[in-house]
């Protein structure tokens, strides 16, 4: 065999076990990250140019496909609510007693103001479900090792084309990420610490979103309560609810 022949042999056979490798690290997070089903109470700290605000909600939701979600502060925000039912949203303001739909090129907008879009918040899909994975290396977030992996998108319908993901290497969650379009273009940062076990899962609590297309400091978003593998009423999940 011509060394040429070897050289090629041996790069796909490590590009294999490091695809490999990387479908069996995405696998553990999912496992931390995804459930059947949550409630959480959070809030989400604004940083605007000027001043910050503060959002608290309550949030349900099943799977990928179900979540409900209540603003409890400020007054300004309070009863406003989310619904998502697969790939449609609708939000209720109580301010005009009207229920709208979300949909299209509308999903890109900014939830409140903050750094997240819609499709953040909508999208809840476990990775190895939309992503394809290469290990690419290893490096260290804020004093923990991570590995470090290059994810690549296999379904159309996502919002980011690829994302690098750092990887705590003995938790098994996600420590940082970085967004790109299509285009190679970096569009959001997310850093990811405090995190604790919940229920037999590692969880990070604290998340720092920065859209790296619009000014300010970002969008902290602190989980104050999480519960997993909840009885959650179905009627929650309807269209009714909105209003209640």
């Amino acid at each position: 065999m011509k060394k040429t022949q070897l050289i090629l042999l041996s790069f796909c056979i490590l590009t294999g076990l490091s695809a490999q490798n990387a479908i069996q690290i995405i696998e553990k997070v999912d496992a931390n990250m995804s459930s059947k089903n949550r409630i959480v109470e959070s809030e989400m700290i604004i940083h605007g140019k000027r001043n910050s605000r503060t959002i608290t909600s309550r949030s349900y939701s099943v799977g990928d496909q179900k979540s409900f979600t209540e603003y409890l502060s400020p007054a300004r925000e309070q009863g406003t609510k989310m619904l998502k039912l697969e790939d449609k949203l609708w939000i209720y303001s109580p301010s005009t007693d009207r229920t709208i739909q979300i949909s299209g090129h509308l999903l890109r907008q900014s939830v409140m103001g903050s750094d997240l879009s819609y499709e953040d918040m909508m999208d809840d899909r476990k990775l190895t479900d939309v992503y394809d994975a290469i290990l690419v290396g290893q490096d260290t977030v804020d004093g923990r090792k991570a590995f470090l992996l290059q994810l690549k998108a296999k379904v159309s319908d996502v919002a980011y084309d690829s994302r690098k993901i750092w990887v705590d290497t003995e938790r098994f969650v996600p420590l940082k990420e970085e967004l790109f379009a299509k285009s190679g273009q970096l569009l959001k940062r997310t850093t990811l610490s405090d995190v604790k076990k919940t229920q037999g899962r590692w969880f990070p609590t604290t998340m720092i979103y920065k859209d790296m297309l619009k000014q300010g400091d970002g969008t902290e978003f602190k989980i104050l309560s999480m519960k997993f593998d909840q009885e959650i009423e179905e009627y929650l999940f309807t269209k009714a609810a909105l209003k209640q």
